[in-house]
């Protein structure tokens, strides 16, 4: 969470900025609505610093209004879809995914790596998946997840170092939290184009991912499925995985 600070005598368009993205920001999932109090504390701003932005952002339909609270407003949605050059990614990658998630019937992910972090782009949901934490937009660290390790696997080892230098934190028991045993994993999957998930995002949750690759064999994004440890069987599912997410490189391979 960004924190724009209390130095409400200072200004600058920098500043200015940085306060409405942490109003922005400070919406959580799950958060329908907060209140000038609310947005207060989590920013760090003076209420009245509060209540002038939100006045401002009310006005251009990125907040609305709702009882006494604001909302993230449509105009915010409107402007997200249009987040270039990763839309026509998803729009070229949906086929695919709805494809994967009839076949298995589990949760389809599309996601690329952002610092430490992957965010997800689409998500497509089984109906005999569990429910998972994972949202469109949504981010999770980069080691704990299938798309995570595909990613870092084909990526340049200064990314893989940024990773490990920031940390590796436990996400549940069987995150992997070790330098060496997580890039022994990133060779493996650099030998077989696929990476596996086990418990290691959270409890009775397992995954299988592949990368989608650039030209210079660079992974862009990665593709997953997701389901219960117990019902999906990771190496049946590999190849499918595999199979789209080579059919997906070539076809944006051919857009470029």
């Amino acid at each position: 969470m960004r924190t724009a600070g209390r130095n409400d005598g200072a200004s600058g368009d920098g500043l200015v900025a940085a306060r409405l993205a942490a109003l922005l920001e400070a919406f959580r999932p799950g958060d329908e609505t907060l209140g000038v109090s609310e947005l207060a504390r989590r920013t760090g701003l003076a209420k009245t610093t509060v209540h002038r932005l939100v006045g401002h952002l009310t006005e251009t339909g990125l907040l609305e209004r709702d009882a006494g609270a604001v909302r993230l407003g449509l105009r915010l949605f409107e402007i997200g879809q249009l987040a270039s050059p990763r839309r026509g990614l998803v729009e070229a990658a949906r086929p695919y995914l709805a494809d994967l998630r009839e076949a298995t019937r589990n949760t389809v992910h599309l996601a690329i790596l952002e610092g430490t972090e992957v965010v997800y782009l689409d998500v497509l949901r089984g109906p005999d998946a569990p429910t998972l934490p994972s949202r469109i937009g949504g981010r999770f660290p980069a080691h704990a997840t299938g798309v995570g390790k595909a990613i870092l696997a084909f990526s340049p080892e200064s990314v893989v170092s940024q990773v490990i230098d920031a940390g590796l934190p436990r996400m549940s028991a069987r995150t992997i939290t070790a330098p060496g045993l997580l890039r022994r994993q990133l060779t493996r999957v650099r030998e077989d184009g696929i990476a596996l998930e086990r418990e290691e995002s959270g409890v009775g949750v397992v995954c299988a991912a592949s990368p989608l690759l650039d030209a210079g064999g660079v992974a862009v994004a990665a593709v997953s499925i997701s389901g219960w440890a117990n019902r999906m069987r990771t190496e049946r599912v590999a190849p499918a995985v595999r199979t789209v997410a080579l059919a997906l490189t070539r076809t944006l391979s051919g857009q470029a």
